[in-house]
């Protein structure tokens, strides 16, 4: 890297005494950069091996960061923020391989839902706006770390959802269960939100997460602790694909797990306010929608909860645009949706 910028400074010295400046005042944007990494290293208590792993993520880092700051001018206009978070000293490849985990081009792929029992409920009856999270059907913020069970996450809030919705109790499930016991997924190398509400339904229902806790891994399944259920489904059925009013109906009457192309640069670095950034629908990624509104300044969105954790998005939450065309939904949201029966 020193030999083109070597090349930067005499042909820029050739201009002006003033851009000769502006040349040797950019150490000083290294040091800052430095410092900075310093100190989000301390704040996500992030330590490195040895010297040389620590400049090889400092240089993504600085790189991430450039692109936020760089996106963000770009969309100053825009109505959401990135923002440097626990992520960025991650590639987008080496974030993708870690923290997502839906494998919905697999041979697990094919739906098995049953009808859709909300079909005939008009949109005109529905909520303008609904937050599950305000009715007591969500718990808080979990976090998945470096574990694809996205899917067992997604799938464990919408029975959470569920459950409380029927039942008036808000019960915390374990997704380590399914990480450990579902041998139709795959644990942390990922799975698909049908399987898991099918295990579900095969043993009769999930125990509680305090029983079963999350260990961020892959574990041999505990059977005396499955025996321990504390709530059951019967069944599960899947949202009519790329429709979403058919999703704003399921999601008026209870949380619905989604898939969605969570493994972008706009997802990764997501901060605030409703996102409407450029994203594939390739499908990756496994959340759950427990919600709808509409923003101050009109715009329509879905309330997105996530498995990275508080720090992430808007306190773990993403608000992501609702009604959008083509009719896949904001980054293939509306393409595979599901929820369970009860």
């Amino acid at each position: 890297m020193a030999l083109p910028h070597i090349q930067i400074f005499l042909i820029v010295s050739l201009v002006s005494s003033f851009s000769l400046s502006i040349t040797l005042s950019r150490p000083l944007d290294e040091v800052t950069m430095q410092t900075r990494h310093a100190e989000w290293m301390t704040e996500h208590g992030r330590v490195y091996a040895d010297a040389k792993e620590k400049h090889n993520r400092y240089v993504v880092f600085k790189r991430n960061v450039e692109l936020i700051e760089r996106l963000n001018d770009v969309q100053s206009g825009l109505t959401f923020k990135l923002a440097v978070n626990q992520f960025a000293d991650l590639t987008n490849e080496e974030f993708r391989s870690m923290y997502t985990g839906y494998k919905g081009n697999s041979v697990l792929s094919s739906r098995t839902g049953t009808s859709f029992r909300y079909q005939n409920v008009s949109c005109d009856d529905l909520p303008t706006s609904i937050d599950w999270r305000k009715k007591g059907a969500v718990t808080p913020i979990k976090n998945q770390h470096t574990c694809g069970s996205c899917w067992a996450f997604s799938a464990v809030a919408a029975i959470e959802g569920a459950a409380q919705i029927k039942n008036g109790k808000l019960i915390s499930l374990s997704e380590q269960e399914l990480v450990d016991c579902d041998t139709n997924d795959y644990g942390c190398m990922g799975g698909l939100m049908d399987s898991a509400f099918n295990f579900t339904m095969t043993m009769g229902g999930l125990t509680s997460e305090s029983n079963y806790p999350y260990k961020k891994k892959d574990g041999t399944c505990k059977i005396k602790k499955t025996k321990q259920i504390v709530t059951s489904i019967k069944g599960f059925e899947d949202v009519p694909p790329n429709d979403e009013k058919a999703l704003m109906k399921a999601v008026a009457h209870q949380p619905v797990s989604i898939a969605v192309a969570g493994g972008d640069i706009g997802f990764q670095f997501y901060k605030s306010g409703v996102f409407s950034g450029e994203c594939t629908t390739n499908l990756d990624h496994g959340v759950t929608l427990v919600g709808y509104g509409r923003s101050s300044n009109g715009l329509k969105y879905w309330i997105l909860k996530n498995s990275w954790g508080p720090k992430w998005g808007e306190r773990g939450y993403m608000r992501i645009k609702k009604d959008v065309k083509p009719n896949h939904g904001e980054c293939g949201l509306a393409m595979n949706a599901s929820y369970p029966t009860m």
